[in-house]
């Protein structure tokens, strides 16, 4: 019994640490956000 709980436990820190990682460990803050491209796609449905 104490074994499943163990593995559970163990599996249960596995996902919060990738959740953990994942949420953490993308663009940092001395970095400066992208620019959009002049060619891009407009909302409102106008080509040109």
């Amino acid at each position: 019994m104490w074994l499943l709980i163990l593995e559970a436990f163990l599996a249960l820190c596995l996902l919060v640490f990738i959740v953990w990682w994942t949420m953490f460990s993308g663009r940092r803050k001395e970095q400066p956000l992208p620019e959009e491209s002049p060619g891009g796609s407009d909302r409102d449905g106008k080509s040109g």
